[in-house]
């Protein structure tokens, strides 16, 4: 038995985003394909086709659920599902005639979709993970691996070794540029086998990554989404930027997602946290 990590982010662009987060979400291998069937089957009862053929790319959270989606979805009451999906195909497949009623079709579809593949995901046993980053956090001036990678590998590793039979733990990254990855790469393998936590965690994660198009890998898109609303719509204690209201409902599915284990002394551990400072202890200031 196998669990892999599908991991990707949000806000590394250090724009709008209020906080930069890395995120990871874990399946049993033998609900993976079921899950992804599943999620295929409510792109096409939400849309008429699936994402991928729609925007013949990635279908990215910043398109299903930025703030003007949620002011077309409510210029109406929630439309029968069929005349939405009928509705929302035709301005997939022709915008150039879009009207005022294909606008708010397609809005209410994208925001049931995403209510949809949470749930799915939830129901399927997934686990969510996620390292969380202001934008003003002070970063790393050597090319070690950064904290925030760091924490997911050790929280996905902590949630592994509570299974009583040995499970193995795969990384799937989003594909970046060559130069990109063959650094992470690099970064990885020196982690996993150069320092002493990264050794530990190997016995249960593979320590070489796999990477793979986003736009052709349907739980990377899961992970894209849990990372946004997550920067968004999650806020713990002095997480002080503020957040998009109309996220809350999504952002109360991704914490049902959230990893949480309680030890038998009581001890709580969580999958999500807030990092203040990707600096490794030796770039630290005495």
């Amino acid at each position: 038995m196998s669990w892999t990590l599908f991991i990707d982010e949000s806000g590394q662009d250090r724009r709008s985003s209020p906080y930069e987060v890395l995120a990871g979400v874990a399946i049993e291998d033998f609900k993976l394909w079921r899950l992804i069937k599943a999620l295929s089957q409510a792109q096409k009862r939400h849309f008429g086709i699936n994402l991928f053929e729609a925007y013949e790319n990635e279908a990215k959270a910043t398109k299903l659920l930025k703030r003007k989606v949620f002011k077309h979805a409510a210029q109406l009451d929630l439309l029968p599902q069929e005349e939405r999906t009928r509705l929302a195909l035709e301005i997939l497949q022709d915008g150039d005639r879009a009207t005022r009623l294909n606008l708010t079709a397609l809005a209410q579809a994208k925001l049931t979709y995403v209510h949809e593949a949470l749930r799915l995901t939830r129901e399927a046993n997934a686990v969510a993970f996620a390292s969380i980053v202001p934008q003003v956090a002070p970063r790393p001036r050597l090319d070690g691996l950064r904290k925030d990678y760091a924490y997911l590998f050790e929280r996905f590793f902590h949630f592994l070794n509570t299974k009583e039979d040995r499970q193995m733990g795969y990384l799937v990254f989003d594909e970046l540029d060559k130069s990109s990855c063959h650094l992470l790469l690099e970064q990885v393998s020196r982690y996993f086998t150069r320092t002493q936590n990264g050794r530990t965690r190997s016995r249960l994660i593979i320590p070489e990554p796999f990477f793979v198009h986003s736009d052709l890998t349907t739980m990377i898109q899961v992970a894209d989404l849990i990372a946004y609303i997550i920067s968004w719509g999650i806020r713990f204690q002095n997480m002080n930027e503020p957040s998009r209201q109309e996220l809350r409902p999504f952002a109360e599915e991704v914490m049902r997602l959230r990893y949480t284990h309680r030890s038998q002394k009581g001890y709580d551990t969580f999958g999500f946290k807030l990092i203040n400072d990707l600096r490794a202890r030796n770039e630290l200031q005495p």
